[in-house]
């Protein structure tokens, strides 16, 4: 089978001028490969007491979704402001093209959770880390992190705490 890398297409100026975004669409349609990066992004978790899995908006919540099915673990959707119906926790972060805030709701978690946090990028770290200081917030435990690529040039693993931290595919270019 081709790489899990072979399925991921760059789009140049996407969404904006210098930005080079990451189609994971092929990967996605294709079930062998989808499979595939499921359980490379759950395996190294599966005796580790997984409770819950984040996913983040918006494509997070793709590969968050199966890896919780496979660990059987709930599912948590991290959003963006103003997504979540309910009481939220609310983090503030910056990342490589824009600043934002992502939400979870006050009653996703409990002091006995353990959360692994999954997304598609890991680019300069922001998303994750706000994502990993609700989770705190929250009062659950974050036992490690989950990614489909890692942009090893923007140095993203330097913003969140030393534990487990799967990439699929690392320093892509």
């Amino acid at each position: 089978m081709a790489s899990i890398k072979d399925y991921i297409l760059d789009v140049p100026d996407f969404p904006k001028k210098g930005v080079v975004f990451k189609d994971i669409t092929p990967l996605l349609i294709n079930h062998d490969v989808f499979q595939e990066t499921i359980i490379l992004l759950s395996k190294d978790f599966q005796n580790k007491g997984i409770t819950k899995v984040v996913g983040i908006d918006s494509r997070g919540f793709l590969l968050a979704a199966p890896c919780a099915l496979l660990l059987g673990a709930g599912l948590v959707p991290v959003r963006k402001k103003g997504k979540l119906p309910r009481e939220v926790f609310r983090q503030a972060y910056q990342c490589e093209y824009h600043n934002n805030e992502i939400d979870v709701h006050k009653d996703a978690f409990t002091p006995s959770d353990k959360v692994l946090i999954v997304d598609d990028v890991l680019a300069t770290g922001g998303t994750a880390r706000a994502a990993y200081e609700l989770v705190k917030c929250a009062g659950a435990e974050v036992i490690g992190f989950s990614f489909l690529l890692e942009l090893g040039f923007l140095n993203g693993r330097a913003q969140l705490p030393n534990g487990p931290l799967i990439s699929a595919v690392v320093n892509y270019q």
